[in-house]
């Protein structure tokens, strides 16, 4: 396959537009910002030089990760497809940098973020067996744990607690 993958670092530049396809495929686009940035001898500092626009397509979870996590201004890295689409607009020919995006993240170069994994498993509640049962109980060898004075989970005064199970349907 001859794809050309690129990744780019940049500042989102619109906010994120969520739809969905007429299938039901959730979508976001939204625009990068990258600008280059060289350095100046004679006046020893950064500058500016260009900014190259790119526009961000992502799709399933990724466009509903993108579009929970993503604002205006804020420094990110994309990874995805390059396409370049040329159309006609107002009688001139316009390229559209477009990239199909299989990654974004935030740039932590310039912040902090808190990451939540998404999880697509029901619970349910099926019989795990026995706690020690060819497992060990991490809270009988970690100082933090029940002999330290911490409260006991749910669960740990023998209670049925739910089982994940991947929703495969």
């Amino acid at each position: 396959m001859n794809e050309t993958m690129v990744t780019v670092v940049g500042n989102a530049a619109t906010s994120a537009d969520y739809r969905t396809t007429q299938s039901g495929v959730p979508a976001v686009r939204f625009r990068l910002a990258a600008t280059v940035r060289r350095f100046d001898q004679a006046s020893g500092s950064w500058t500016d030089a260009y900014t190259n626009f790119f526009t961000v397509w992502a799709w399933r979870q990724l466009a509903e990760n993108v579009a929970a996590s993503v604002s205006i201004g804020e420094p990110l890295l994309v990874r995805g497809r390059l396409r370049v689409r040329e159309y006609e607009k107002e009688g001139a020919r316009v390229l559209d940098p477009t990239i199909d995006a299989t990654a974004v993240g935030h740039d932590l170069g310039w912040g902090t973020a808190a990451f939540h994994r998404m999880s697509r498993l029901k619970p349910s509640f099926a019989d795990p067996g026995p706690p020690d049962a060819g497992r060990t109980d991490p809270r009988r060898t970690d100082p933090g744990g029940a002999a330290a004075g911490r409260a006991p989970d749910a669960g740990e005064a023998g209670e049925r607690q739910p089982v994940l199970t991947p929703d495969l349907g």
